[in-house]
């Protein structure tokens, strides 16, 4: 499968899909902090700067959009309206698979939802299909690969953890895993440098030495693939 990480995001060329996964809109508003910390203008701006490079056909969030559970946060209508604003200035369609957070998104997401969303061909799991979905339940659809969220993984290396794309071909079922880290910069991440399969949250990853990590330097716009997780861990 062919994709460019950016941002905490992914864009599949293929299908001129860009995906994010957990944006958890309203974050911000329900933190024990003082202050607001911009959440509003960092996601809306950097949701469309990735607009403006890749000229998507359509945008899957790959689930979470929201944050809380059982009620709206002050200031997540606008964000999310800002949202899919930005996405019909664009043209393109936005997609979002509901995650474990999502318990209110039909009160405020008047657009298209799809539990598992197939952007490619349908096809058989061997295929080159590809599904998004939030990956906090075993997906019903075959695909030759799943785009999940859910876990927030971050790698530390020499001392600083920084959110990381899990590359794994094989991983559930003979299907391949691209799951990436949180859009939004708010949650901490789960640290995956020490971690067991069932230490994830996602069933979907059963073999976390075979998963590759891969970090998107924001600063230089450098992609650093590293080796497997079960090499890697030699040097960590």
């Amino acid at each position: 499968m062919e994709f460019d990480p950016r941002d905490r995001a992914v864009y599949l060329p293929e299908t001129g899909t860009l995906v994010c996964a957990d944006l958890h809109v309203g974050r911000d508003a329900t933190s024990d902090v003082e202050f607001r910390v911009g959440e509003h203008e960092d996601l809306t701006e950097r949701f469309e700067a990735l607009l403006d490079r890749y000229d998507p056909a359509e945008v899957v969030v790959a689930g979470d959009l929201l944050h809380s559970f059982d009620r709206i946060p002050t200031g997540a209508t606008a964000t999310v309206r800002a949202l899919a604003g930005i996405a019909a200035d664009s043209g393109c369609r936005m997609v979002v698979t509901p995650g474990n957070h999502d318990t209110m998104l039909e009160e405020l997401w008047d657009g298209q939802i799809e539990t598992e969303c197939a952007v490619g061909e349908e096809a058989d799991a061997d295929d080159s299909s590809v599904v998004v979905t939030h990956g906090h339940v075993e997906p019903e659809s075959d695909a030759a690969w799943y785009v999940v969220g859910h876990d927030h993984p971050t790698i530390e290396i020499e001392g600083v953890r920084r959110p990381c794309y899990l590359y794994g071909p094989d991983q559930y079922d003979g299907s391949g895993v691209l799951m990436l880290p949180s859009f939004s910069r708010l949650p901490a991440g789960i640290r995956v440098n020490g971690l067991s399969a069932s230490e994830f949250q996602s069933p979907l990853v059963t073999d976390v030495g075979s998963l590759r990590p891969i970090v998107h330097d924001d600063k230089s716009c450098e992609v650093h693939e590293f080796p497997t997780l079960r090499r890697l861990r030699r040097f960590l």
